[in-house]
């Protein structure tokens, strides 16, 4: 085949790839329109803890799970948006600072323990969200910093 009768075959093809990427502009743009609803309801209670325990889970666990998100710019573009909300409010509803069980020993201490377990087995925080939050990373003196706390019960 010389290369005269390959040229509209490049043409098509190039064609092809333009209507297609305006195709996924249009698709992009049209699911912006879908909201997540980034919310932070008040916070009704807060976790009593020492000073370097509350600020670990400030900087590497309220994002999620509290009341209290920091909502990265990605969080308002659809379709990242609609798994960051989902992702937050399935961690709030897992464990939340913000309505921290201050009356119920029995929820503290089942909170500590899920608390113990997540951070000793390096399952918290998650790694999809210390690629994106280097700050977040726990390190070895801190992951044991809050071990030693929640095992200290409610």
């Amino acid at each position: 085949m010389s290369d005269a009768s390959t040229a509209p075959v490049r043409r098509r093809g190039r064609g092809l790839v333009r209507r297609l990427l305006l195709a996924a502009a249009v698709f992009a743009a049209v699911i912006q329109i879908i909201p997540a609803r980034r919310t932070n309801p008040p916070v009704r209670s807060d976790l009593h803890a020492p000073v370097e325990v509350k600020e670990i889970l400030r900087r590497a666990c309220y994002d999620c799970h509290s009341h209290e998100t920091r909502w990265p710019w990605y969080s308002r573009v659809a379709p990242l948006s609609w798994w960051v909300v989902s992702h937050v409010n399935e961690a709030r509803g897992n464990l939340n600072f913000s309505e921290w069980p201050r009356f119920d020993h029995e929820l503290a201490g089942m909170a500590l323990h899920d608390i113990d377990t997540q951070v000793t087995r390096e399952k918290m925080p998650l790694p999809s969200y210390t690629i994106m939050h280097a700050g977040a990373r726990l390190s070895e003196v801190e992951r044991q910093t809050l071990v030693r706390w929640a095992r200290s019960g409610p």
